[in-house]
């Protein structure tokens, strides 16, 4: 997949495409089912499938600091829209005079006259334009005047309930990382690099951890979770603990990860985290004996949960 930034590069790349457009945030399977039509619409077309989204996100440009953590930075959300092969995306830079332009004006400039757009799928709810003009109802009508159609696609239902970017979020802020997986289409993750810590883990404790700067925005809950850790196209069973160290009376959230039988030196390197339960908040404990037995309990408890076929690490994510 090619990443477009500009009209001009949009123009020299794109002739004739299908589009679908959104913010995409988490990637999550009611997006994923826009991305896989577009692309099997345009495939069945001869057209170039082409996902529009925008960087900023249109929330933090209007909003400043006063937004919800996001699900996935940048680079990991074309990442994943890589994932499902369309063969662009048009990643718009979104400005506080981008949100001024009329709906009808947008589409002209950046679909029409950048991408050739001939075909359109959109979400059940998404609008977009000064005051989120640019509805279903209004692309059709324009359409018809300026030869593309526009598809509607309706809601993904899961667990009684619409997939959405701001329910994920609350539960994965709730810790709730094993339930958010069929959202999802993968278990929740998080990425960053190892760095020095208090050198506890090892030291005091007998189990070695891997102390991670994150570079994402969204947390699960506070606890102690089974996980798979990732680094250098290699994964490992391990258990992560997520907090502030109430035994040693730390005031500082810090990412601890504890890979089952590894022995390597990590540092410097990039690690990704794939939760995938929780299994305990966390909690302060009497002294180092009680610590070191609840985390023996925690290591068997995690074996057992990744040992299992439902917690293999296998992603949802396809275009068939």
């Amino acid at each position: 997949m090619q990443v477009l930034r500009t009209l001009d590069e949009a123009r020299q790349a794109v002739s004739q495409s299908c589009v679908t457009i959104g913010n995409f945030d988490g990637v999550h399977m009611g997006h994923q089912q826009l991305l896989c039509r577009t692309r099997r619409k345009a495939a069945s077309l001869g057209l170039a499938g082409v996902a529009v989204t925008f960087e900023p996100h249109p929330l933090r440009v209007l909003s400043g600091s006063r937004t919800p953590p996001f699900i996935t930075l940048p680079q990991q959300k074309l990442e994943a829209i890589a994932s499902l092969r369309l063969d662009y995306t048009f990643c718009i830079n979104f400005t506080k005079d981008l949100a001024k332009l009329e709906p009808d004006a947008f589409v002209r400039t950046y679909l029409l006259q950048g991408l050739g757009m001939r075909e359109m799928v959109i979400g059940y709810d998404y609008a977009f334009g000064r005051n989120r003009k640019g509805d279903y109802a209004m692309l059709r009508e324009f359409g018809a005047r300026n030869g593309f159609n526009v598809e509607q696609i309706g809601p993904v239902i899961i667990d009684d309930a619409v997939v959405s970017s701001s329910r994920i979020r609350d539960m994965v802020q709730a810790g709730l990382v094993w339930e958010v997986r069929p959202l999802l289409g993968r278990f929740y993750r998080v990425e960053g690099q190892v760095v020095s810590g208090r050198n506890r883990g090892g030291r005091l404790l007998g189990f070695p951890t891997a102390n991670l700067c994150l570079q994402d925005e969204l947390f699960p809950k506070t606890g102690v979770y089974a996980v798979w850790a990732e680094s250098e196209a290699r994964t490992y069973p391990a258990v992560a603990n997520i907090g502030f160290n109430p035994t040693f009376g730390n005031d500082v959230l810090s990412v601890e990860v504890h890979i089952l039988d590894f022995n390597q030196d990590i540092y410097g390197r990039h690690v990704r985290i794939h939760f995938v339960q929780r299994l305990r908040s966390e909690q302060k404990f009497s002294g180092l004996d009680a610590l070191i037995a609840r985390i023996h309990e925690d290591i068997l408890l995690a074996r057992r949960i990744l040992g299992s076929s439902e917690a293999h690490l296998v992603e949802a994510r396809q275009c068939v």
